[in-house]
């Protein structure tokens, strides 16, 4: 049998920038997209490098950026919490949480607070997140 799983139950909370450890949950979100990391490649080629060939090494992980979509309710308390964290530019803790209980923690600068208001659906807003530094994860529960 199989041990996939499906997004639902997941969770994705901010710090509330006031008591350590508080994390504050984010309401109605219908999607998350965690960073996707890459690795730098730096070329270090040089006049003798063999069978005339480049050669690469590692260089830094880029953590990427991150995002999720909220259903967005114009000045419910998630509306305003992630206003006034754009409007601070500070960088907090960020966590996402699995339906299996895993976590992954990271530090993130909230970038955009993209709204849509279409006439014939629902309201939403996607966020996105620039990722600073390693991200941190638990094991399943």
């Amino acid at each position: 049998m199989s041990d996939a799983l499906i997004g639902y139950l997941s969770k994705y909370s901010i710090h509330d920038g006031l008591d350590p450890g508080a994390l504050t949950e984010i309401g109605e979100v219908t999607e998350i997209t965690p960073g996707e990391e890459s690795t730098d490649r730096v070329d270090v080629t040089h006049m003798q490098s063999p069978d005339r060939r480049r050669e690469f090494i590692s260089g830094l992980i880029d953590p990427g950026e991150a995002s999720f979509t909220i259903n967005w309710v114009p000045g419910s308390a998630t509306d305003v919490f992630l206003r006034e964290l754009q409007a601070s530019g500070e960088t907090r803790q960020h966590q996402i949480e699995f339906p299996n209980g895993v976590t992954v923690s990271f530090d993130a600068t909230l970038l955009t607070y993209s709204k849509a208001i279409p006439i014939d659906d629902r309201m939403t807003a996607t966020i996105t997140v620039a990722p600073s530094g390693a991200e941190t994860w638990t094991a399943a529960a």
